[in-house]
């Protein structure tokens, strides 16, 4: 069949835009609410809906195309921004499961389970804080290795982990994975010096081995501990260089040691956040391959996403599901080379098989029924996904430059130059989880009351010493669990009365609000209607939280107070403001965009919570 092709334009037939008229129509929607000596121009309205992610990258409400935009390129070419190579439809990526639990019996039965159902790699974590290296032949007897390619991770025995999986290895045809040595983070984790001494001599033993590779770079340590997806990068390609480094003065060239490092990084629930933080730092690596003289063809990272445990949550820990799933489709787009999708209940404990099945099926069903792998780098020529990952090579290049200014990744993180500024991203982050602007489903916004926590067997932590891990929802858990330690003391959950005013339709939105926030901390809402009710009426202590419009407050606020005074309330709370109120008076205000977490803390110091909740 022959003939000619026509390019076919979709706009053709719409009118054109213009930026202006664009902003005429977001000034319109802004000022809505607006007094009118309070209205914004268009420039000013578009400005306001701006935003910042951690790192202090620059969030855009609207993107459009460059007039220089430069050509996108391809996967598999410099600068790998688009992948490391191009994916075969069969198998995206690798399916790549965790396995850390001690009981060795338990791991080997897993690891089959998992490889009989869809996992194409298994991760078995060694040391204190997971199998015994001793252990690592007997939980691998079932896997063939020359299909099914097998990585360990240590933070306190990487040398044994290494040797035990070298001894599994040698004499399988065919076998892969990689040795996990990775002094620098192991050293961020506990706080020890790192030695880098032996790298040279694995890399070696490594090459002797088909298709195995001696280093992962896992930048995770300092993403949970706080760091921003700038910050995670930067770290990943410092500590990176610093392998090269040392590799090049044992005589192990920039080429070579490059095909032994792999990155394992976060993907959190911030899908294009964690697709544009790959795509950066494939980049960013190949610059670097550039500068060292490897190879074009060899400068694309091989990438390891794992959904971040920052991001997981004890209570309520199905939304974890949804989390992963987000994370999941990110590092996909991304364009991840392989894949680890936490169990839900990881927080719990150590996980259970249909745990384990719901992790393992995410990635499936995203790569065989959804078809998201079936095309190398979807978003690319994105203007939102380029331009954010545009944005992340440069400002992660930047923290790049001043960790070698300083002497490099061990050095940085010795002198505590690594913690502090992760300590700044993370008291950044800390305000916005506080007030909600960073809202924690299940957890800070729409809380589940009355969940029966999981129950699984306990997981050992790591040593710690340096960066520890901490979750986003510990503040809130903290809260949950001294109003449980309320409840086994008095029978009962601490409880607040939120006195509503006027009508269904003055007090509905506001009363929900309210029931919703102090639910976050544990406490229970008991909503009645109008202070002439039984609360205004007999004795009545405890705190109260009047609900209305501003409407209903002018109608009968002041009444309220007043009645609620005389029954012996000693602490009045506002939903709202309290200047809607007028002259009446009241202890306090509870509005959006608040620090929930603070005013939460002081109402259970009110009620008598303990200071330290008991463990659920």
């Amino acid at each position: 069949m022959s003939g000619t092709t026509e390019a076919m334009s979709l706009a053709a037939d719409f009118p054109p835009q213009t930026h202006q008229a664009w902003q005429d129509l977001v000034a319109g929607v802004v000022n809505k609410s607006r007094a009118e000596d309070a209205k914004l121009s268009p420039t000013e309205a578009e400005e306001s809906l701006r935003s910042k992610v951690p790192g202090g990258v620059v969030i855009n409400p609207l993107y459009l195309a460059p007039d220089d935009s430069p050509a996108l390129g391809m996967p598999g070419q410099m600068p790998f921004t688009r992948g490391r190579e191009l994916r075969p439809v069969g198998m995206p990526w690798d399916v790549r499961q965790l396995h850390d639990d001690p009981d060795v019996a338990l791991t080997r039965a897993a690891i089959l389970d998992d490889l009989e159902h869809g996992v194409t790699s298994v991760w078995v974590h060694i040391g204190a804080d997971g199998l015994a290296a001793g252990d690592l032949a007997e939980a691998l007897a079932d896997v063939r290795l020359d299909l099914a390619p097998v990585v360990v991770s240590s933070v306190t025995d990487q040398a044994e982990a290494a040797d035990s999986l070298l001894v599994v290895l040698s004499g399988a045809k065919g076998a892969g994975g990689n040795l996990g040595l990775d002094p620098i983070s192991a050293a961020a984790r506990t706080g020890a010096a790192a030695d880098l001494g032996g790298l040279a001599g694995y890399v070696a033993k490594a090459a002797r081995v088909d298709s195995v590779r001696a280093i992962t770079v896992d930048s995770r340590v300092y993403r949970d501990a706080g760091a921003s997806a700038v910050d995670e990068i930067a770290y990943a390609v410092a500590t990176g260089v610093a392998y090269l480094r040392r590799l090049e003065t044992d005589g192990v060239g920039a080429a070579d040691a490059f095909g032994h490092i792999e990155f394992r990084v976060s993907a959190t629930a911030d899908q294009f956040l964690t697709t544009a933080a790959l795509r950066a730092l494939r980049r960013v690596w190949a610059r670097v391959g550039e500068l060292c003289g490897v190879p074009g063809p060899d400068r694309g990272a091989r990438t390891h996403a794992v959904t971040a445990l920052r991001m997981f949550t004890r209570d309520d820990p199905w939304v974890n599901v949804l989390r992963s799933t987000l994370a999941t489709f990110g590092a996909s787009v991304g364009g991840a080379d392989a894949i680890t999708v936490l169990p839900y209940d990881t927080v719990a404990g150590l996980p259970e098989k249909f745990s384990r099945r719901l992790a393992r099926n995410t990635q499936i069903v995203l790569a065989d029924e959804a078809n998201v792998g079936r095309v190398t780098d979807p978003a690319g020529g994105s203007w939102y996904v380029e331009a954010l990952t545009d944005e992340l090579a440069v400002a992660a290049w930047t923290a790049f430059q001043e960790i070698e200014a300083a002497g490099g990744m061990p050095r940085a993180i010795a002198e505590g130059i690594v913690a502090a500024r992760i300590a700044a991203t993370r008291d950044e982050e800390a305000a916005r989880i506080a007030n909600r602007r960073e809202p924690l489903t299940g957890v800070s916004m729409f809380p589940l009351t009355g969940e029966t926590a999981l129950t699984r067997r306990t997981r050992v932590s790591a040593p710690a010493g340096g960066l520890a891990p901490q979750r986003d929802s510990q503040v809130w858990e903290v809260l949950r669990d001294r109003a449980s330690a309320y409840a086994a003391q008095h029978g009962s959950p601490p409880a607040v009365t939120v006195v509503a005013l006027g009508s269904r339709r003055d007090f509905g939105a506001r009363e929900m609000f309210v029931t919703n926030l102090l639910a976050a901390g544990g406490i229970v809402a008991t909503t009645v209607e109008g202070a002439g009710t039984a609360v205004g009426q007999a004795r009545h202590t405890g705190p109260v939280v009047l609900a209305s419009s501003p409407k209903g407050y002018a109608a009968g606020a002041a009444d309220a107070a007043a009645a609620l005074r005389a029954a012996g309330t000693e602490t009045i709370y506002v939903a709202g403001r309290a200047r809607e109120l007028g002259e009446t008076d009241v202890d306090g205000e509870i509005y959006d965009g608040m620090d929930v977490v603070a005013f939460l803390s002081g109402l259970l110091d009110r009620l008598g919570a303990p200071a330290e909740g008991a463990e659920r």
